[in-house]
């Protein structure tokens, strides 16, 4: 078993490494490990506070062992312009732009095995060695994961975090000892300090397990009072250890009246975020305060359809099984929908990414339905060509995506997923090394594109770039990022609509995923063309 554990995790993370150089960095990268250089570098962590430091700050640490340092680009404009300004010159300083980025990816890594042993000894626990197994290399096969467990964001550290932090819970629940208790206390810490949104997804989480514990087993009050009673001391030592493990990871900074001010202040920041909304896009829709049915449409795209099916038959099983064989049943399914319920009532639709710890809770649940496919294949060879059918789909679904798991989409979506989403879940600004090497081969002398990311595009092996105009195509190359197009709109306000809107030409190709490249002939006045301008 322990050698099917360490295949998963090892071939997954093989497949994560192998793309570290295919894309270059995202939007959000640059600020992160900007954050995180502060952190090591000066101490201090007060470029933006949003986003907690845990994530951040591994990410930088391999290009700080390295010898990387700021730049100072951040103390001359103190802006958000400013932090990503700096983040991008961190990337080329010393002209070790590949290093740099290889460096911060690895520091995100261990967050994808964290994540996978959680899975791991949850369902192990609660259902044995066989569907643990099963449970880690479904979860470590799926394109989401192993997108964001390829990037030096945050959002890989909050799955692995909230996997870790309700894993130990339901340990420390089983056998409450103060280890255990402690322990779980260190990981509640760090999922704070790895994504503020934590701070909702586990308190819900744990009430839903809660729920379906006490309608499971229905204790009595004797019995429940017995349990509190026992869990009295443990929890004390877990309150303990997890703001002392926050206060840590803020390098026990005391502010003028709080210790951690940094951690108030991105608290707030994030309520203000949420309840001021950010600019979402979904199904030729534009919205500042997003969809509660963005998250939901996102994940039947996004997600592989066989691990949709077996996660569907999984659900089915539990439902069936938990009055015979216990609660247990219930709880990777209900922390799901716990993940699902928190993000459909916020404002901030940019991508999958947020409710990420989704799959954890979906992989032991597929898991359960292959088990039971499996234990039922004798009664018929179709039950068991049925499971080969869905497995093997799976699979080679997974394997084919390499190495686009970011852009993924299953064939719901068809030929062009922006008519339903893009942002981070299709252009996150990752194609712009993809698009200087495709210019180079078709011997573009020139390009018309508004680019997603903070770069220096003449090392990114761009030719010569304008910025154009937003209703009206230049005369020759032209290059659409799709998240620029169907999110930011090309800066265009309404009632204008951008020129990829208007226009009846196809473009010439697709650029990875996320680019879109044009040719109009010099010859042809474009400002005025019925095919353009129309």
């Amino acid at each position: 078993m322990a050698l099917l554990v360490a295949g998963a995790i090892v071939l997954g993370s093989l497949r994560i490494v192998s793309t570290y150089l295919v894309f270059n960095h995202t939007v959000d990268e640059p600020a992160h490990i900007a954050c995180g250089m502060e952190w090591l570098e000066r101490g201090t962590y007060t470029m933006e506070t949003q986003h907690p430091p845990l994530a951040r700050v591994m990410a930088a640490l391999g290009p700080y062992l390295s010898g990387v340092r700021l730049q100072g680009v951040w103390d001359k404009n103190p802006t958000q312009f400013g932090m990503y300004d700096e983040g991008q010159h961190v990337y080329y300083a010393g002209d070790h732009y590949n290093r740099t980025l290889v460096l911060a990816r690895l520091g995100i890594l261990p967050f994808f095995w964290i994540a996978c042993l959680s899975v791991y000894f949850w369902a192990r626990r609660f259902f044995g060695n066989p569907t643990a197994v099963v449970s880690i290399w479904i979860f470590s096969f799926l394109p989401p994961v192993l997108a964001h467990a390829g990037l030096g964001t945050t959002d890989m550290a909050l799955a692995a975090m909230t996997g870790a932090a309700f894993v130990t819970m339901l340990a420390s629940l089983d056998n409450p000892t103060l280890g255990r208790s402690a322990l779980f206390g260190a990981a509640c810490g760090l999922a704070v300090l790895a994504k503020f949104s934590i701070l909702v997804f586990l308190p819900v989480a744990v009430a839903v397990a809660l729920v379906l514990y006490l309608v499971a087993e229905r204790p009595g009050l004797r019995r429940l009072f017995g349990h509190v009673r026992r869990l009295a001391l443990p929890l004390v030592a877990a309150i303990a250890v997890a703001p002392l493990t926050i206060w840590a990871g803020y390098r026990f900074h005391y502010g003028p009246t709080l210790p951690a001010p940094e951690l108030w202040s991105g608290i707030q920041a994030v309520i203000e975020h949420n309840r001021s909304g950010h600019p979402s896009y979904l199904l030729g829709e534009h919205s500042v305060f997003g969809w509660w049915y963005f998250f939901p449409v996102v994940l039947a795209v996004k997600t592989p359809l066989p691990f949709l099916a077996l996660a569907g038959f999984g659900a089915v099983v539990s439902l069936a099984r938990w009055r015979q064989k216990g609660g247990a049943y219930l709880i990777p399914l209900g922390f799901a929908l716990a993940i699902l319920g928190v993000g459909m009532a916020g404002h901030i639709n940019v991508g999958l990414r947020h409710i990420l710890p989704i799959y954890l809770g979906l992989a032991i649940v597929a898991a359960v339905g292959a088990m039971r496919l499996y234990e039922i294949a004798g009664r018929g060879h179709w039950v068991m060509g049925a499971l080969i059918l869905v497995t093997g789909w799976f699979a080679v679904t997974s394997l084919g995506a390499h190495p686009d798991y970011l852009a993924y989409f299953n064939v719901i979506a068809g030929d062009e997923p922006e008519r339903i989403v893009a942002d981070s879940d299709l252009d996150w600004g990752q194609d712009m090394t993809r698009l200087g090497t495709r210019l180079r081969e078709i011997g573009a002398a020139s390009v018309t594109l508004q680019p997603l990311v903070f770069d220096f595009y003449d090392r990114r092996g761009l030719p010569p770039m304008d910025f154009g105009s937003p209703l009206v195509p230049s005369p020759g190359w032209n290059a659409v990022s799709i998240t620029q197009w169907k999110v930011m709109r090309m800066g265009v306000s309404l009632p204008l609509t951008p020129w990829p809107d208007r226009t009846t030409m196809k473009p010439i190709e697709r650029v990875g995923k996320g680019m879109l490249l044009y040719y109009f002939p010099p010859e042809k006045s474009v400002g005025t063309s019925a095919d353009t301008a129309r």
